[in-house]
């Protein structure tokens, strides 16, 4: 009996829908308080539009690539395909690998970033937050557990709902009549020192964070209608409207707000809410951002969920995980052990606990090796292989991998430990299983 395959069926709008209700999940709404914080001071609008430019840079890394190959995986395939033959089979693995362990933890950080807000709501506790987040993360994968086609419009409806909630966030500033004020104020005693960028490099971290997801419809590849001008579009657009919201949200806040409330508050959208319209609005709001965080977790799940498949499909993963659903067609086992995984982290971390930690194990592998693979991948092939070019090439290449160094390093020397030595267990895990298989 023939495997069943995955089938092109997420069109331009499907797609930009998918990888904006990755990127504004509970990200934002969790963190904003935490970079003013760390920025101290009305210049921490920079730190948002950092995260941008680093977006948009290495959005154009995912471009070439995810329009040259547009298969199931993402940086598998990348990886795979950038370091050539030998080389390229350890880098896709230790892509793989690492995966396995911060793909559950990004799933997880937004279910806890939801129960967290949750916590407005109705006061949890320890274990009623720790239920809601679980509970979350058991929901996705039932929702998930269906047809592309079905998904695709389940993500254009939650997209809709992350809209809804980001433009009355940003009217409520408007209307409020100050809504300017933060912008005019926002070189207000700032110093171009080594203190300044030394806290722009630690609030990005969490910026970054916040925009994460703009190349998830790179992992779905296989599933993208026209992917050579699908993908490049729907990233592009997905970033700079998010940008645009990003901003627009935080002056919004800072317009109504005192910036020493903005630094203390763990719900400083509900009570930025409140201040405009009362505790009832603000309980609306509470929940529309919810919502966002719900939809963010489904559609970071889904993408995951086709990366140990591609792996498995291509020989190099355990084989379970290329089996595909009989009658719905998409990888079932590789989403329930993600989901299974990202229930158990729910229950154990906090939200800036994991933030960090996500960014350490992602970088060397899935953004500077990737960024260094294009770059091989030029040379051997040369820029009329690509199915998209970025404009000057190798710039953008070259300062993608200059910011992620500097990310790298802002995580702190703990979570650089910990994604070195990630890495370097995956690169031992990898010789292993060879040698074992030559035996």
């Amino acid at each position: 009996m023939e495997q069943p395959q995955l089938s092109r069926r997420i069109s331009l709008l499907q797609a930009t829908a998918i990888n904006m209700t990755d990127m504004v999940g509970i990200g934002p709404f969790v963190v904003l308080s935490v970079v003013a914080k760390t920025m101290h001071g009305p210049w921490f609008l920079y730190a948002w539009i950092a995260g941008a430019v680093l977006s948009l840079t290495d959005a154009m890394i995912w471009s070439e690539l995810g329009a040259s190959f547009p298969q199931a995986g993402g940086s598998y395939n990348f990886l795979k395909e950038g370091f050539g033959p030998r080389t390229g089979k350890l880098m896709s693995f230790l892509f793989v690998w690492q995966t396995m362990i911060q793909a559950p933890l990004v799933i997880a950080s937004a279910a806890i970033g939801f129960a967290q807000y949750t916590g407005y709501l109705i006061p949890l506790g320890f274990a009623g937050s720790k239920l809601v987040s679980g509970s979350v993360v058991v929901l996705i994968v039932f929702l998930l557990y269906r047809k592309i086609e079905t998904i695709g419009k389940i993500s254009v409806l939650l997209w809709v709902g992350v809209l809804i909630t980001m433009v009355w966030i940003i009217s409520g500033g408007i209307t409020h009549g100050n809504f300017l004020e933060p912008v005019k104020r926002m070189n207000e005693g700032l110093e171009l020192n080594y203190a300044f960028a030394a806290a722009l490099g630690f609030a990005s971290v969490k910026t970054v964070y916040s925009y994460l997801g703009y190349y998830n419809v790179c992992h779905l590849g296989a599933e993208i209608k026209q992917p050579e001008k699908n993908i490049p579009r729907s990233m592009f657009i997905s970033i700079i409207g998010i940008a645009i919201l990003y901003l627009c949200m935080n002056i919004s806040v800072a317009s109504v707000l005192p910036l020493e409330q903005i630094e203390k508050s763990e719900f400083v959208v509900s009570e930025f809410i409140q201040a405009l319209a009362g505790p009832v609005a603000a309980t609306i709001a509470t929940v529309l951002i919810l919502w966002v965080a719900f939809a963010s977790v489904f559609s970071a799940t889904l993408g995951y969920s086709r990366i140990p498949y591609a792996a498995a499909k291509d020989g190099a993963f355990f084989s379970i995980f290329a089996r595909v659903h009989p009658t719905k067609h998409f990888p079932h086992i590789s989403l329930l052990f993600l989901g299974a995984v990202a229930f158990i982290f729910s229950l154990l971390f906090k939200i800036q606990e994991v933030i960090s930690a996500i960014l350490a194990m992602r970088i060397l592998i899935q953004f500077i090796a990737q960024a260094v693979g294009l770059l091989l991948l030029h040379k051997r092939k040369g820029k009329r292989f690509f199915s998209w070019r970025m404009p000057f090439y190798p710039l953008p290449v070259l300062l993608a991998i200059a910011i992620w160094i500097c990310i790298f390093i802002s995580t702190g020397a703990p979570m650089m430990l910990a994604g070195a030595g990630v890495t370097i267990a995956g690169t031992i895990v990898y010789y292993l299983k060879n040698r074992l298989i030559k035996r």
